[in-house]
Parts: C-alpha cells; structure tokens; sequence
C-alpha cells in the first residue's frame, strides 16, 4: 500500500505516538508502534527501523525507556501532578467563564497521554462551579497586554450585577494600564485614572467592551509613590481587598494563637507581635479601608488599636449593624 506520509516522517510520527498513548504503565512494542504508524498515517516500514528510530529520540534527548515489554516515553514536559494542579488552578478561577475553563483542562489533557483525562473528573464538574459570564476576558487580556507593550491608553465599560443577575455597565473609564495581577482568586487590572489622579484597580471579568487608544499613557514612575516602579511585595499584605489607599501601619489585638495562621494567609510574614498582659499584639502595614473589611470579617477574634480614625470607624459599623438587629 503507498504510504499517505513519507517515510522520513516516521521519527515524528513514532514520537506522537509515544506521547499519545504510552507511560510506564502502558509500554508498547516494536509490532503494535509498528501497526500504529500503518493504521493512523498509512505509513509502513519495517519493525527493526522502529529501534533505530527510538534510537535516534534517545540521542537527542528523548526520554524514551526501552524494556522487556516495550518501549515508552518516561518523562515529558509536565508531570501529570503539575497537569492536576494547573487543571484545578483553572476550575477554581471564578473569572474564566465555565466554556473557556473546559476548554483550557481539554488542552491542558493533550500535554500527557490519552489515559492522563481519565484521571482527572473536573473537566466534567466545570460547568458546576460559580464561574464568570464574561466571554470578553482572553480579548481583554490581549488588548491590555498589547498597550502596556506600546505604552497606550484604554478605554472600556465597567460593569457590575443588578438585581436581574445581569451585566450592566456602571461607568466608563479610560485610564493608563501597567500590570494585570492575579489575587485572591480575581484577576485585576492596575493602571492610572488621569481624571481623579490615583492608581486604581479593576476586575477583569468586570471589563467589557475595550478599545486601546491612541493616546499615550501616563509613565507610571511620574506617579507619587511610583518612582521607583511596582511594589508586588505590597499586593499580597497591603492590598487584600485591592484598595488604592496609601498603607499605614496598623495595630490590632488577636484573641487566640490561631489567628496567627489567618493572619499569615492574609499578609504573609512581613507582619510583628508583641505579648502584652498574656494578649498577642499584630502589626502589620496595610489599607486602612482594606483593614476596615478584614477587622469586620474577623470580628470575634480581632480588636483594632491604631489608627484611632480606623477603631472609630469599625465601632461606628458595629453600632450600626447593632440597630439591625435589634
């Protein structure tokens, strides 16, 4: 039979078939890679070249094992426990829409070989879990990424829920854009309002209808408290709620040594604790308005000292609450 391939695309076509359906719980032999090349691109030639073209991969750094009961590709670019966890990384991100999320885990599978999907289920759970409706987030990230790279301003819709459980634009922004910032499980843009002359951050599964002007954008290190670039260390203990205040030093009472851990989720180990009268003291550097949500949340467990102006505002939200329920 005339092969559909030549046969100086066996090489490639063996290590396909190697990546695709052999590990080292599934080796192959020389007969069925040999009836493989023939059933999937009509390509016959003999068993002994099929060694030698295992050879050939070997030299070049293929890690293809070659025993007994066969041969078959021993390690590959990702390990299915790194594809696992990648995979999960993507089910749990609410700002990737439920059809993009199956659609990456489906690409993510194709790393490994065919028994790799097998094993893992949430492709088939994603459609399950509290997912974003924007399908405008990959276009969006692509214009944001082309003006940080040409240094332009945007301008799109922000949007927010109503009442319908439906978009609907809230305002219009056109800012200077300079870093897009995965935290707490939302994905954010960082860019400058020239109009209210702060930094400001925005959810990107919130961002519809974006356009990269031609305008240029404001250089970030001209920007009060911006000279000498981004500070990613302070996205993770300053900002945990993405407020654009200025961080102070703010000091608070924890009821209990577990809250040390909670403490550490939120802030990491740039914080300071003192033991004063068998009560531990915290320290940390953070936005106060951030801080007001965090105190709340932790209102069992957490007293605020200092600021005053931040003790005085959480005791005014507790009266208020108070009255609620009353």
């Amino acid at each position: 039979m005339q092969s559909f391939e030549p046969k100086k695309l066996a090489l490639i076509r063996i290590l396909q078939i190697l990546e695709r359906y052999t590990d080292s719980a599934h080796p192959m032999t020389h007969d069925e890679i040999t009836n493989k090349l023939d059933l999937m691109y009509n390509v016959t030639i003999e068993r002994k070249a099929i060694g030698r073209n295992i050879a050939l991969l070997q030299d070049v750094g293929y890690d293809v094992e070659t025993t007994k009961k066969g041969s078959y590709l021993n390690s590959r670019l990702f390990e299915d426990s790194e594809l696992r966890l990648l995979s999960d990384s993507v089910l749990a991100s609410q700002h990737i829409t439920a059809k993009h999320s199956k659609a990456l885990i489906e690409k993510l599978s194709t790393l490994s070989n065919k028994y790799f999907k097998s094993h893992i289920k949430n492709v088939y759970s994603v459609n399950d879990w509290n997912k974003s409706e924007n399908v405008a987030l990959f276009y969006n990230i692509e214009v944001i990424d082309e003006a940080i790279e040409k240094n332009r301003k945007i301008k799109f819709d922000y949007n927010k829920y109503g009442k319908d459980k439906k978009f609907h634009r809230s305002a219009i922004h056109t800012v200077s854009p300079y870093q897009m910032i995965l935290h707490n499980q939302r994905y954010f843009l960082m860019a400058y309002q020239e109009k209210w002359q702060h930094i400001s951050y925005f959810r990107l599964d919130r961002i519809t209808n974006i356009e990269l002007l031609e305008d240029n954008a404001t250089n970030l290190r001209s920007i009060d408290g911006y000279k000498n670039g981004i500070d990613y260390k302070r996205f993770s203990s300053a900002l945990p709620y993405m407020f654009s205040d200025e961080p102070e030093n703010i000091s608070f009472i924890i009821e209990g040594e577990w809250m040390i851990d909670q403490v550490v989720d939120w802030f990491g180990f740039d914080f300071k604790t003192q033991e004063m009268d068998g009560r531990h003291i915290v320290t940390v550097k953070a936005s106060p308005y951030a801080m007001e949500y965090w105190a709340m949340q932790y209102l069992n467990s957490v007293e605020i000292i200092s600021p005053l102006s931040l003790r005085e505002q959480i005791k005014e939200n507790i009266s208020k609450a108070k009255k609620k329920y009353d």
